[in-house]
């Protein structure tokens, strides 16, 4: 009798979960992994945010909140795109939400219908097309490359675009490139979906995680421009997990279209009946003045990463194709140094003890061509891996 929906069958494993779980075996085994397969910072989250949060269940708030969030949340969620961004987003606006895949699935539950087709980037974050499935939409690839970043452009979106398109979702920061779209880019892709009459999502869940290049001095770090200031007509995706490392919290928001905001809101009390109250007490103390300097500092700290092990990873043999302007992750082209990337993942855990992610995860654009390396680990683990890598090449 085992008979389950006909859409399972299109939902992929999240291949990158499969290598962490055998990364697992081998060190219950003895051996010493280095993980740079898991998009998860390494920091704890910030004290300010575990006291606000203990405190909240010391003083028994613990009950349900209202299904779009701590009023006082959205609010100062609110504030905090005035006085970041400079961007004028209403509290009324705003839904917090079970993570940002929580966020995506009200926004997938309120907009997809079946057989619709939405426009993904193609390398992009796999669950993305696959929550999109579960709401019987159909994601539809936009194969893109080091040519536009790995972005999507007006032009590309054009000829992709179908009469049963609905709508357009990209991500900046990118995952796994780590790419940005500039307000302007933002802009012009908004004006095409309003052309088409169509939907546009931005995932900016890395956001905060933004760097300089290379070459300018540690310290004049960047924020990336907000898509709220494309307009009010944006569905926008943020999370307190990446950049205030909340990951296993599981809160994130979205900003939705005023029209569109009583639907979520009827989706939500169904859906999840509200967020984890103590963790939107604790995210209440994520804006704080002490919260932020320590989570500069710690941004300051995968800059440093990064610029470590981009060179290093050049000098092995891979090639950083896409520019790395954001989040933690190197994308990286490994096609001088083995024909498969997911035989090599494989073979890297298994002989050089270094977990990575191929490119299989990520969609159907050349993934055999690329893998991804995540900076989230110390400088002195991402040196003994490239000591490792070096080996394993014999470079």
């Amino acid at each position: 009798m085992y008979r389950p929906a006909r859409r399972l069958a299109d939902i992929e494993p999240f291949h990158v979960v499969e290598l962490l779980t055998r990364a697992r075996q081998l060190e219950a085994e003895g051996r010493d992994i280095i993980h740079m397969e898991v998009g998860e910072p390494d920091f704890p989250t910030p004290e300010p945010i575990a006291n606000a949060a203990v405190e909240a269940i010391k003083r028994a708030k613990t009950l349900y909140t209202q299904a779009l969030g701590l009023p006082e949340l959205r609010q100062a969620i609110s504030d905090f795109y005035a006085q970041r961004y400079g961007v004028a987003v209403p509290a009324g606006r705003i839904a917090v939400t079970n993570g940002a895949s929580g966020a995506l699935n009200l926004a997938f539950a309120c907009l997809a219908e079946p057989g619709s087709e939405w426009l993904l980037t193609d390398p992009g974050y796999p669950c993305n097309r696959h929550i999109l499935r579960a709401f019987e939409g159909r994601p539809r690839n936009i194969p893109v490359g080091p040519e536009t970043n790995f972005q999507p452009t007006p032009e590309l979106l054009r000829q992709h675009w179908q009469p049963t398109t609905a709508g357009l979702l990209v991500a900046s920061p990118a995952n796994p490139t780590g790419t940005l779209l500039a307000l302007p880019e933002i802009t012009a892709l908004a004006e095409v979906c309003r052309e088409k009459s169509g939907h546009f999502l931005v995932d900016e869940i890395y956001h905060g995680l933004t760097y300089a290049p290379q070459e300018v001095p540690l310290g004049d770090e960047i924020d990336a421009p907000t898509a709220c200031a494309a307009g009010d007509d944006l569905w926008v995706i943020n999370s307190f997990s990446k950049y205030f490392q909340m990951t296993g919290w599981r809160l994130g928001w979205i900003v939705i279209p005023e029209p569109y905001v009583r639907d979520v809101e009827k989706l939500a009390q169904n859906l999840t009946l509200c967020p984890s109250t103590p963790a939107q007490y604790g995210a209440l103390a994520a804006f704080a003045p002490e919260t932020i300097a320590i989570l500069e500092s710690r941004r300051g700290e995968f800059r440093r990463r990064r610029d470590f092990l981009a060179p290093a990873l050049e000098r092995i043999g891979f090639r950083v194709t896409a520019r790395p302007e954001g989040a933690f992750y190197l994308y990286c082209d490994c096609s001088a140094l083995a024909a498969d990337s997911f035989k090599l993942a494989v073979d890297l855990l298994e002989k050089a003890g270094v977990a990575a992610t191929p490119g299989l995860d990520f969609g159907n654009n050349q993934p055999e061509r690329h893998i991804r390396f995540a900076y989230t680990t110390d400088i002195g683990r991402l040196a003994e891996a490239v000591d490792r890598l070096a080996r394993y090449f014999g470079r």
